[in-house]
């Protein structure tokens, strides 16, 4: 084993061992003898932007991030270049190593594999090679993409883009709900670092493959922004949680498979569930049973996912697909997938592949997934808020009880937000609910303004109040804090 010691340009000592390197798209990678962090060289010299660039990420662009408020939350969704070194006529980039969770484990036949998101977005892999115990639940999958909105959103905030986002760029881990976005060295500064690479095939905005075939420098031709990150990160959305490309369906521009690609992807690019044209659909077909039940859109339709991210999946497939200013933000799709997450239940199939199911609004709730219906009452509490603390309005935000689930600060209280800016207090529960002697009550721990307004009743800290049909709990007396009106569907 050789054994490499030297020091980066900051003056730190670096070490790795220098053989039998990982090789990447531009980028030999290399370890150190105790996987701490790699060092990453590239292949070839980079050039007087190339060395601004990466000088940049180690020192402002890092800086911006991860010496501000919150950084440790950004230190599990990034793996940033932290230092370079200069070795052997090449330049490199040292990386923290990758968190244990986001390798396979060792009684699997992916024994140490790492978990790209490849492993994940597709119905055939998630079939045939994700061994149960690494599937995970929606409930993870969820996460997974809440984590991956935030992640991008910070980026984009900074006056970055990825430029190449794609499941083989990130890093997930479906049982944790766990997501880290990796190769940063290409990001994107508008007007001063232009991309490198066009990004990944199934990944790239079809307004980049339509313009492919265009000079560089011709105005016409598209390049990876903001915008087509947005793309990316809605098709990564999609497939992590749907396991199937939403654009890979069963309609037919050329036998020639290379322009079939380039229209299907690029100037043809037509959504397969978009419900005002379905000549893309996925044609499912008798060879499809590793695929199945994912490519089928009538078993498992998108719109499984709830009234949140139906929204936003229509607005970047169907109305943004061609037309990149429309396209949703990570914003967008942070704040729907934390009112997806409060949507969920539990199915009560123990076996269920996904264990848990977004509820639909029906009367009769079934899990989509395994066709188990729910079995007796489930209260649905409804948000109000209001702006001077009289005058309720709704805040298109509803919570899907179940048992033993929590209550958070942020569901009381408009103005805290599920994010990297919770302090500690905002992150433990001030109350939770239980099914107990066949009622459904709710559990006050922390909250000390919290009125039963239906009977002019308050509910103090170790006090519980039942939840019936047509209840309403003022959960905060601040003027941001919420009002919740109880229903009860009966299954």
């Amino acid at each position: 084993m050789t054994v490499v010691k030297t020091r980066a340009t900051d003056g730190t000592e670096v070490e790795f061992v220098y053989q039998n390197p990982k090789q990447g798209g531009v980028k030999d990678v290399y370890f150190d003898p105790n996987h701490q962090y790699a060092v990453a060289f590239f292949r070839k010299p980079l050039g007087a932007a190339g060395k601004d660039r990466i000088e940049r990420l180690v020192g402002q662009y890092r800086q911006g991030i991860f010496e501000q408020a919150g950084a440790d939350y950004w230190q599990n969704l990034f793996r940033w270049p932290e230092k370079i070194v200069e070795y052997d006529g090449r330049t490199g980039i040292v990386v923290p190593f990758y968190q244990p969770e986001f390798f396979f484990g060792d009684q699997t036949s992916l024994d140490g594999v790492e978990k790209d998101g490849k492993w994940f977005a597709s119905g055939k892999n998630f079939n045939r090679f994700v061994p149960p115990e690494e599937k995970g639940s929606l409930l993870g999958y969820l996460r997974i993409c809440l984590n991956l909105s935030r992640a991008v959103r910070r980026l984009h905030a900074a006056g970055l883009a990825h430029s190449d986002l794609s499941y083989k760029n990130c890093l997930v881990d479906p049982s944790t709900g766990g997501a880290c976005i990796i190769d940063i060295d290409g990001l994107v500064v508008p007007g001063l670092f232009p991309p490198d690479v066009v990004g990944t095939p199934d990944f790239i905005a079809p307004e980049v493959v339509a313009t492919l075939d265009l000079p560089m420098s011709d105005p016409n031709r598209r390049h990876p922004r903001r915008e087509t990150d947005q793309h990316a990160l809605a098709v990564l959305i999609y497939q992590y949680l749907l396991h199937r490309h939403p654009l890979r369906g069963g309609k037919i521009h050329s036998s020639d498979t290379d322009v079939q690609d380039r229209l299907e992807m690029g100037e043809k690019a037509l959504f397969i569930e978009n419900p005002h044209d379905q000549s893309n659909r996925y044609i499912v077909q008798k060879g499809d049973k590793d695929f199945l039940p994912w490519v089928d859109t009538n078993k498992l339709p998108y719109t499984i996912m709830g009234p949140y991210l139906k929204a936003l999946f229509d607005q970047a497939f169907i109305e943004g697909l061609h037309d990149p200013c429309r396209r949703p933000t990570a914003d967008n799709w942070e704040d729907a997938l934390i009112k997806t997450c409060d949507l969920v239940q539990p199915c009560l199939n123990e076996n269920c592949v996904k264990g848990w199911y977004v509820f639909d609004n029906s009367t009769r709730p079934v899990c989509p997934y395994c066709g188990t219906p729910f079995r007796g009452q489930l209260p649905v509490l409804d948000f109000y808020s209001s702006r001077n603390g009289t005058d309720f309005r709704p805040d298109q935000h509803r919570l899907m009880v179940y048992h033993n689930q929590y209550l958070y600060r942020w569901h009381a209280d408009r103005s805290v937000f599920p994010n990297e800016r919770l302090t500690e207090a905002d992150k433990k529960p001030v109350g939770y609910f239980v099914f107990h002697q066949n009622r459904w009550i709710f559990i006050n721990q922390t909250l000390t303004g919290l009125m039963d307004v239906s009977n002019q009743r308050h509910v103090g800290p170790g006090e519980y109040v039942e939840l019936k049909d047509g209840v309403q709990l003022l959960l905060s007396p601040e003027k941001t804090g919420r009002l919740a009106h109880v229903s009860l569907v009966e299954a």
